[in-house]
Order: C-alpha cells, then structure tokens, then sequence
C-alpha cells in the first residue's frame, strides 16, 4: 500500500513537471521566441499594428525613454504607434548588434544595443542607443510590459 501511494505520488509530481515544462519554453528554445518577440514589439510598433501589439504590451506596461519626460502606458504606447504611422512614419532599418538575456523562470530581462532607422516626411533619421527589456512569459507567449531605452550620441 505504502509503495503504491509512494508511486503514486511520484508519477504525480513528474506529470505536473511536465505540464509546467510543456507550457513554458524551454532554456534553448526560449532564446530564439523572446528575441521572435522583442522584435515583433518593435516592429509592430512602428507599422502601427494596434491588434499585435494589444497582445505584446499588455495594460501595466511602463516604459522610459530617455528623450520624454513621462513614462508611458499601453494607451500612450498604441497611441504614438498609431501616431507615426498614420503620419507616414516608416521603419527602413532594424538591428540589435548586442543582446545579452538574463532568464528567471517566466521572467526574462533583455539588455541590446539597437539601431535604428526611421522616414518621415521625407526626411530620415537614425538613432542608436540600449534598451533594456523585460518579458514576461504568459498564457504561452512573451509580453513585454516594460523597457527603458537610452539614446547614444
């Protein structure tokens, strides 16, 4: 009786184990969906793609820039993405020359380098800087509800 309780009780733990495992990402494969998603974040953001980024942002997002006194929302957030796009804002260059990701369990905190160049009314500009990122692994995908960038001269 003991050793059917205990077998009992041991298959139990390795299947809840492998439920939890099943449903996050694993070590590896979580690397390559959080960068997946970080870009997605960015690039979603400025194509003004509200639906995506509802589901990237979620609503206590805050984020610092360093070129804005206030912090920001999701509201703010949707709003300035909406903003350059309807204004004609484009997106022509994307890169993260460095990357370094500290991962604690459904957390993960992204330290990059970025890049970046924007046209607007004709007019491009670039900007360089580091940002750093926080993900937050829910309902089986990364959100991220929180960064704060830099800007390099």
């Amino acid at each position: 009786m003991k050793r059917t309780l205990l077998l009992t009780a041991v298959l139990a733990i390795a299947a809840s184990a492998g439920l939890r495992s099943a449903a996050a990402p694993s070590p590896d494969s979580g690397r390559d969906q959080l960068l997946a998603a970080r870009e997605a974040v960015w690039r979603d953001w400025f194509a003004g793609d509200q639906a995506a980024l509802e589901r990237e942002v979620p609503p206590e997002t805050i984020a610092i820039s360093a070129s804005e006194t206030n912090w920001h929302n999701q509201k703010e957030i949707l709003q300035s993405a909406a903003d350059f796009h309807t204004g004609g804002g484009k997106l022509l260059r994307l890169e993260f020359p460095r990357t370094e990701i500290q991962r604690f369990g459904d957390v993960a905190m992204l330290y990059s380098q970025y890049v970046l160049e924007t046209e607007s009314n004709g007019k491009r500009s670039e900007e360089s800087g580091r940002v750093t990122e926080i993900f937050v692994w829910r309902n089986g995908r990364w959100v991220n509800p929180g960064w704060h960038t830099d800007a390099v001269k």
